[in-house]
């Protein structure tokens, strides 16, 4: 699973990911230029290995290309961030994790 195709559904205000019929999605909240990653749900019928992983590094690179910075307010987004340091410029000025 190297590149997920992810839409943004800014009506429900989450980037979703359809896999087997299975809908995985980030919930997120917008303020000016920052992105509030507020929720990541995977069915537990997903269970390829490295999933998760993919799922969040294709939302936020698709975050980078736009420019905007991330705010993650979920546990398991914020674990992925402080393991993977290359989207530690992302966060806003003052934002540690």
């Amino acid at each position: 699973m190297n590149h997920i195709e992810i839409k943004n559904n800014e009506f429900l205000r989450q980037f979703e990911f359809e896999f087997n019929g299975h809908l995985a999605k980030i919930e997120y909240s917008s303020q000016e230029r920052k992105v509030f990653l507020t929720k990541l749900v995977v069915p537990e019928e997903i269970t390829a290995i490295g999933f998760k992983e993919d799922f969040i590094k294709c939302v936020l690179n698709h975050l980078q290309e736009e420019n905007l910075r991330i705010v993650p307010t979920s546990p398991e987004i914020a674990g992925f961030l402080r393991k993977n340091r290359q989207y530690k410029e992302m966060l806003p000025v003052g934002i540690r994790i």
